[in-house]
């Protein structure tokens, strides 16, 4: 094998370093790790057996399978089992935990049981990065992604899925009846044959059926018309292809530099209900007083722009156009100039369109306006179908006007807000691969997502300050606060 680079041979007696930590480079990210985790107070943060119980088996010390689950969704090890093999060969797992080697199961039920301990640790990292001043920008993006469940499509159904795979289920048991009677008039051995099998299926299609008016009964008394087998607390939800179980996780994403300052795992498909929900919690992350923050049109709702307006939160969001008006190519409201003074619309033909009256329509006051000229008008065709053209303005249509104005005076927003708060998700989704989430249920899986987030953000800040840098910025801090760097996280 000449002209190629050889390797030793392996009868070979070797000197190996005789420190682990000589294995270990100064510049390597479980350095930051083991020095993260030492400085937190677990107890304070909830973790359970921190204090060592009087009798039994001696267990493992919390911080060791903390640092484990850290390092493990930071190279993309998310599994009980493939963590204790990497802690009997990995090298940067035995210098982390002292070559100590927990079984899955210990390694498992400590994820298990210390979920919201473990989501407080993901929340006092973020509180870090706001002492080192990352967020000094006080605008986020927020933006909602699905994400599998372990369950399969097959194992969650809504009534039209019911009804359409009980339908399926009739027409097979109706097929196999009509095979029957052709069996018979084969060869007796071979309609023997046929009819032994085909009385099986029968059988089993009949259980399905049975299984499925169980399902039946189940699904009726639950809220939302739908039910999961394996978790049940994932939903079926809409995506551009042909939709997903699982669950819709919210991230606001700073725009400086790109750090996910909160996240919350919903199982709600719909976003529109959460821009005051997150823009609240990032704006607490932050530490500012207000809060810019930019999202999709998928989060428009009049009610959800007033609260933020209301609790110092300025939303950018884009106007969802849902007019049959528009959609048939003649005028949108858009066309309507309002005049506050005179509370007025004057109409792309020069009309007035005075106030009418007002009713309250799904908790909100709106208010109708229409002119008395619309029969006479010579554009007519290209405004409306009706006799007159009628335009309602909500009560607080002023502070929807006022966004849209902020919209138009910064037109990069939404760029702004793909470039930011999008590459999270699809670097978050790399890392979990095609599974996605590992664990069942809302809370568990919150759990997940919460070191996930964490690891991320690890990768973030390692990149702007370095591993020297972190790990000074880490210390520092924690000799602010004696050692106790947590008492700044209230934990929900």
């Amino acid at each position: 094998m000449k002209r190629f680079i050889e390797g030793e041979c392996r009868t070979q007696t070797t000197l190996m370093p005789e420190s682990l930590d000589d294995y270990v480079s100064e510049t390597n990210p479980v350095r930051v790790v083991d020095v993260f985790v030492d400085e937190l107070e677990l107890f304070k943060l909830g973790f359970v057996r921190v204090e060592p119980a009087v009798t039994g088996r001696p267990s493992y010390h919390p911080s060791v399978l903390l640092k484990i689950y850290i390092y493990g969704y930071l190279n993309r090890l998310q599994s009980s089992r493939r963590l204790e093999k990497e802690a009997q060969r990995n090298v940067e797992l035995m210098w982390l935990t002292g070559r100590l080697t927990p079984d899955f199961k210990t390694i498992a039920n400590f994820r298990k049981d210390n979920g919201k301990a473990i989501r407080g640790v993901c929340k006092q990292f973020v509180v870090l990065c706001q002492q080192l001043g990352l967020f000094s920008e006080a605008m986020v993006a927020i933006d909602g992604s699905k994400f599998k469940a372990v369950n399969n499509r097959d194992r969650n159904f809504t009534s039209a899925k019911l009804e359409r795979r009980m339908k399926e289920i009739e027409s097979s048991i109706n097929r196999y009846l009509v095979a029957l009677d052709t069996a018979d008039l084969q060869e007796p051995a071979v309609a023997k044959a046929r009819t032994e099998r085909f009385q099986d299926k029968i059988a089993a299609l009949k259980e399905q059926m049975k299984m499925l008016k169980d399902i039946e009964v189940k699904l009726n008394e639950t809220p939302d018309k739908q039910i999961s087998l394996t978790d049940p607390d994932c939903r079926s939800m809409k995506t551009r292809g042909e939709g997903i179980v699982g669950y819709n996780v919210q991230t606001a994403v700073d725009t400086k530099h790109h750090l996910i300052v909160a996240h919350e795992v919903t199982n709600v498909g719909l976003d529109r209900d959460q821009l005051t929900n997150m823009g609240t919690q990032a704006r607490a992350a932050i530490g500012e007083e207000t809060l810019t923050v930019v999202a999709d049109r998928g989060y428009f709702k009049s009610t959800e722009i007033l609260n933020c307006h209301e609790a110092g939160i300025i939303p950018i969001v884009p106007k969802t156009d849902t007019s049959t008006s528009t959609a048939a190519g003649r005028f949108g409201k858009g066309h309507f100039i309002y005049d506050a003074k005179t509370n007025e619309y004057s109409c792309p033909a020069g009309q007035r369109l005075i106030w009418r009256y007002a009713n309250v329509e799904r908790g909100m006051n709106l208010h109708r306006y229409w002119s008395s000229s619309c029969q006479q008008c010579a554009i007519k065709a290209k405004c409306t179908t009706d006799k007159q053209r009628k335009v309602t303005r909500w009560q607080h249509e002023d502070v929807l006007d006022a966004m849209q104005t902020r919209l138009d005076l910064a037109p990069d927003s939404m760029r702004i807000r793909r470039q930011t708060v999008e590459h999270p998700y699809g670097t978050i989704k790399l890392w979990m691969g095609s599974a996605h989430f590992l664990m069942r249920t809302l809370t568990h899986v919150s759990t997940e997502m919460s070191l996930h987030v964490l690891a991320y953000n690890l990768k973030r800040v390692i990149k702007i300050l370095g591993i020297k840098g972190l790990m000074e910025a880490i210390k520092a801090w924690a000799g602010l606060y004696g050692g106790q760097i947590n008492t700044m996280v209230t934990i929900n």
